[in-house]
Formats: C-alpha cells, sequence, structure tokens
C-alpha cells in the first residue's frame, strides 16, 4: 500500500535542485546529530548509484536510531539498545504518534516489514535489491519527524539534548597491521576480482570501500566492508557445517544467520561451529576483537547504532579492517591464481601479521597490559624527590616490628614464585635478592605468555574479573601514593606542615618502600595466576571456591589499602598491619600448593632457588 507514496515522494524528491531540497527541507534534519548528512544522501539518491544509495539507508538508519534515542531520553531513563525495541516504545509514540511510528516499523523495525536496516546491515542485500525510492522516502521521513518533534517540543517547553559520540575503545591495542599503501590498495582490487569469498553481485560494494578509502571517508569504507565480511563468512559457515539452508535471506519468520553465530563456538543445536576451527584461532581472535568484546572497539554495533561521530572517524579502523580483508579474500582464491601477487614481500608480511594475531581486547589480555601499567606506576615512586632531612628524620623513627616481619615474609613468597617462572630461573636472597631494575623486564615476560581466550569458559572469566579486580585496586593505590608523595614534600618544602602532618608525613616515607615491594608482589602474583588461569578447571568445586575466597580476600586488601592510604585517612600504620595479614594469607596458602601456578604442568621451574 505504501508502494505507490513512496514513488510519488521519489519523484517529488528527484524534481528538486540541490539548493531547493537545502532550503526546504535542511530546517527539518537539525534535530539529528549529523544534519549535512541527509544533503549527502539526496545527492545520492540524484545519482541513482545502487551502491551509494544501499550506504545512504544505512547511513540514514544508523543516525535515524541515535537520533531517536535522543528523542527517547526527553520521557524515558534508559535508552533500548535495540532499534526494534525503540521503535515499539511508548515514549516515541508519545512524542510522534503511534501511526508514524507504524510507518516507520514497515521500514526499518521488524523483519515482517522491508527490514531495510537489518538486510543491509548484515550483508543481505545486493545493490539493485534496495529502490532508490526507499531512500527518496525515508529522508521525507526523517524531515516529517523533525517538524512534528518541534511542535511537542513547543508545546511542552523541553530542550533535546544531544548525547556525545563514543571513541573506540582500545583501538590502539588491536592496529598490528602497517597503515594501507598503494600497493595494499591495489593487491585489493585484484583480489576481489579472483576471490571466491566475493559474491560478483556484492563486488560493487567492495570497489566503493575502495574508492571511500582512497577519498579518506573511512566511516563510509568500513560501513560498506563490514556486512561484506558478514555476508561472505555466512557462505563459509554454511559450507563447513554443511547447512545450505542458513544462507536464507532475511525472512521474516525463520531465524537468519548474523555474526552473532557466525563467530560463536556452538550451533543453535548444541553441535560445535566447524568455522572458529577452519577460519583458525588468529583469525577468529581479530573479529571478536574487532566485534564483539565489550572493551574493543566494537565497530559494527556502535556504527549501525549511530554511535560514532562519522566524521571523525580513525583512518586506523578502517585500514586494519581493510587489510584484514585483503588477507582473507586472498585465503579464498585458487591454487596458482594471483601467485605473483602472493608471493610480494608486502603481502607476506601481512599474511604473516594475519597469522600471528593473538586477542587484545580479552579480559586477560587486558590484565596482563593493567599488570604492566601497574609496574610502570610503581616505578614513579622512587623519582619523588626526598631531600637529605626528610631521610634522616624518618630514620629516626622507631622502626616497626610489622614491617620487619613483612620484609621477611615478602622475601619467603618471592622465593616460591621465583619456583614457576617460565624460562629463566630467577634466584631470590632476601628482598634484595631481586634488584629493582629486574622488575620490568620479569614482569615483561610473564605478561608476554600467550594465554587461549577464544570462547573461555565461565569458570576462567570468573577468576579473570577478580584478578583484575585486585588489579585496579593496586593501581589506585600507587596513583594515590604519588599524588600524595608529590604534595607533602611540596608542602615540606615550603614549610607548610602542622607538627602532626609532619609525623604523618614521616610515617607514610617509613611505609611507601614496604608497599611499594606488596604492590610489586602482587603484581607478580597476578601475572602468575592470569598465565595460568586455564588451570582452573582441573580444580573440584571445593578447590575452586577456596581459591576464589583466596583471591577475594586480597581484593578486600587492596580495596582496604586504597581507602587508607587515600589524602582523606592516610592511615599508614594501619596500612602496614593489613599488610602483615595479607602476606601471611598469602603465604600460608602458597604452601599449600593451591594457586593455578602449582597446577599448571608447564609453569614449574625445576631450579631450586633457595
Amino acid at each position: 500500500m505504501l508502494g505507490p507514496v513512496c514513488e510519488a515522494i521519489h519523484t517529488h524528491i528527484l524534481s528538486l535542485t540541490r539548493a531547493q531540497f537545502e532550503i526546504k527541507y535542511s530546517p527539518w534534519f537539525q534535530w539529528t546529530a549529523y544534519p549535512e548528512l541527509f544533503l549527502e544522501i539526496f545527492d545520492a539518491v540524484e545519482s541513482l548509484n545502487s551502491p551509494a544509495i544501499s550506504l545512504s539507508v544505512m547511513k540514514l538508519a544508523s543516525c535515524l536510531e541515535r537520533a531517536l534515542g535522543d528523542v527517547f531520553l526527553l520521557l524515558g531513563k534508559e535508552c533500548p539498545f535495540l532499534l526494534r525495541d525503540l521503535l515499539a516504545s511508548a515514549e516515541l509514540a508519545q512524542v510522534f504518534g503511534h501511526g508514524v511510528m507504524d510507518v516507520l516499523k514497515v521500514f526499518i523495525g521488524s523483519p515482517c516489514g522491508l527490514n531495510l536496516r537489518n538486510i543491509l546491515w548484515h550483508g543481505f542485500a545486493s545493490p539493485q535489491d534496495i529502490p532508490p525510492k526507499y531512500c527518496s522516502t525515508m529522508l521525507l521521513l526523517t524531515a516529517g519527524l523533525g517538524q512534528l518533534l518541534k511542535s511537542y517540543l513547543h508545546q511542552t517547553e523541553v530542550t533535546l539534548a544531544h548525547r556525545p559520540f563514543v571513541t573506540l575503545t582500545n583501538l590502539e591495542d588491536v592496529i598490528v597491521f602497517p597503515g594501507v599503501t598503494y600497493e595494499v590498495l591495489s593487491a585489493l582490487e585484484k583480489a576481489m576480482m579472483k576471490s571466491t569469498f566475493v559474491l560478483k553481485i556484492m563486488l560493487p560494494y567492495w570497489e566503493m570501500a575502495v574508492t571511500k578509502f582512497k577519498l579518506h571517508r573511512f566511516a563510509d569504507c568500513t560501513m560498506l566492508l563490514l556486512p561484506q565480511l558478514e555476508a561472505g563468512l555466512r557462505r563459509v559457515f554454511a559450507a563447513v557445517n554443511k547447512c545450505p539452508d542458513r544462507l536464507l535471506t532475511a525472512e521474516s519468520t525463520i531465524l537468519y544467520t548474523t555474526f552473532d553465530e557466525i563467530l560463536a563456538n556452538h550451533l543453535n543445536d548444541g553441535s560445535i561451529n566447524q568455522l572458529p576451527p577452519f577460519l583458525g584461532e588468529p583469525a577468529m581472535e581479530f573479529l571478536w576483537d574487532f566485534l564483539n568484546y565489550q572493551e574493543g572497539p566494537r565497530i559494527r554495533d556502535r556504527l549501525s547504532h549511530g554511535e560514532i561521530n562519522l566524521r571523525e572517524f580513525p583512518r586506523e579502523a578502517a585500514s586494519q579492517l581493510l587489510t584484514f580483508s585483503l588477507v582473507l579474500l586472498l585465503r579464498f582464491t585458487e591454487e596458482g591464481s594471483l601467485s605473483e601477487l602472493k608471493a610480494e614481500a608486502v603481502i607476506q608480511l601481512l599474511v604473516s601479521l594475519a597469522q600471528g594475531y593473538r586477542s587484545r581486547c580479552h579480559p586477560a589480555f587486558q590484565l596482563q597490559k593493567q599488570v604492566l601499567s601497574c609496574e610502570e606506576s610503581l616505578r614513579m615512586w622512587d623519582v619523588v624527590p626526598l631531600p637529605e632531612e626528610q631521610r634522616q628524620e624518618a630514620a629516626r623513627l622507631e622502626g616497626n616490628s610489622e614491617a620487619y616481619a613483612c620484609n621477611s615474609l615478602i622475601s619467603k613468597i618471592l622465593c616460591e614464585f621465583c619456583r614457576h617462572m617460565p624460562g629463566n630461573t630467577c634466584a631470590v636472597d632476601g628482598l634484595d635478592g631481586l634488584p629493582r631494575e629486574r622488575w620490568p623486564q620479569l614482569l615483561r615476560e610473564l605478561c608476554s605468555t600467550r594465554i587461549p581466550t577464544l570462547f573461555c569458559p565461565r569458570l576462567v572469566l570468573e577468576v579473570v574479573v577478580v584478578l583484575r579486580g585486585i588489579s585496579s585496586q593496586c593501581q589506585r593505590v600507587s596513583d594515590q601514593v604519588i599524588a600524595s608523595l608529590q604534595l607533602r614534600h611540596r608542602q615540606w618544602v615550603e614549610r607548610r606542615l602542622r607538627s602532626r602532618q609532619r609525623q604523618n608525613y614521616l610515617r607514610m616515607l617509613n611505609s611507601v618502600s614496604l608497599l611499594s615491594a606488596v604492590l610489586h608482589v602482587t603484581s607478580l602474583l597476578l601475572a602468575l595466576e592470569v598465565a595460568s588461569v586455564h588451570a582452573v578447571q582441573g580444580k573440584s568445586s571445593q578447590e575452586r571456591h577456596q581459591y576464589l575466597r583466596f583471591l577475594k580476600s586480597i581484593l578486600q586488601y587492596t580495596e582496604n589499602l586504597a581507602a587508607y592510604t587515600s589524602p582523606e585517612k592516610n592511615k599508614w600504620k594501619e596500612a602496614i598491619s593489613l599488610t602483615h595479614a595479607v602476606l601471611l594469607r598469602i603465604c600460608t596458602f602458597s604452601e599449600k600448593k593451591q594457586m593455578l601456578m602449582h597446577l599448571a604442568k608447564n609453569s614449574t621451574n625445576q631450579v631450586d632457588t633457595r
């Protein structure tokens, strides 16, 4: 029934010049966060270029979703994540009316309708599948929503606020390929013509993606690539799992296959997905890092939901995806095809980098990153200046027997931990047996341990979560101590400390050396345990419970230590008492050989370090 209406709207849009369209409709696009986008979409409609129209509908849908979410928040508290839930909300119906929302659902909100957003974003539609009239209609609908919203804002006397765009998370971690060069683009253009990964009907999308990259339209390039990667992988998924029925397009009554199922460990029937072993762990990890892990860029989600500023989309993100696509396409070329291209040093380097990829956004890798960051922070403690008069006065304070006991325990724990260092032996003879300058190298080596991360069991993730909590609190303590040392030193030099503050400052100076050693030991424990984290699966239910209780007691200690070392409390004596108690607990638990480092088969160092 809407078909003739769409035709009439399209005819009207084509009858306008760009200037006429801008004068007549631009004011009604201002309610979106990206009003200039709609002039670009008008140009695409006028061009009648099929890939450009498909891209325009994708961009319009994501921009509209973000803008509708802003409107929802005028009345609601938490914006729905899924577009279909947003369009079905009572809040938007109250602003725009039920009839208007029903029309929107026909175009972008339901598998029972045209479902334009999903069939494009999931790579089901070829360029010829999307009539330009639908793009024209979406343009006019968005302008109509702007008119209705203006009336609502005038009546209610409220102001629409746009949520800030998000920044891609941990993008620096996933940059493994060098920047895209002319050679890489040329190789991709050749590969897309020969690779069986690319359906010929979809080739215009690939060609446009390369063109957009050359024009520095990096968001456009990425938006074109993502659905094509999904479409290609869906075909591979259906082939290796012997389920050709999963190639069905987005039917209204049948669950269709998207990245969520393609990249999962199991199929819906519980059987093992054969795509991961076929693609290999490095390729799967790359896709999980970019698309799925909560601490990764989650590039498809954020682009499709309009959360990213398209004008400032990072070149690096498009570059990594483009290079990965090239490697994938080359893998699906026939034997002997493009042999000269594959032999080029530049291409071989890219293939080698892809084959050596390891997850950078999995919680276990992020823990290793946290440990190294904390160690770097701890080194700053020694940088804070300490005048001689402070050293002398601090040395005159009565020694703390509890602190001596802590030093003895630290030495004992270090001796035990060093038995489980992979590689070189690290001999320990008292606190001075492991020089400070060794810590950075030691932790770097431990944190470079490759941990299996794909489809991590829940038990492993549960341990990693607690370990990360401990690491976060250690970082917090370190940051607080550095800030306090700098502030008190400045106040000491300027003679602005009262007598009680001077005594507290000196107690802090007496404590920081011990606290530094304890935090180093804790960092070492975290690095050793995460390196052996999969050993938790070998524990019995009772042993796992005891182990998690032990870890949570360390977490409690670090939380209390963060409270005691805060500028508000400055309880340094109490911090030492806490430290003595936790060191006893670590020592006792370690003697029972129940840590993961004790259970891991390959981690034990056979050389006696006593």
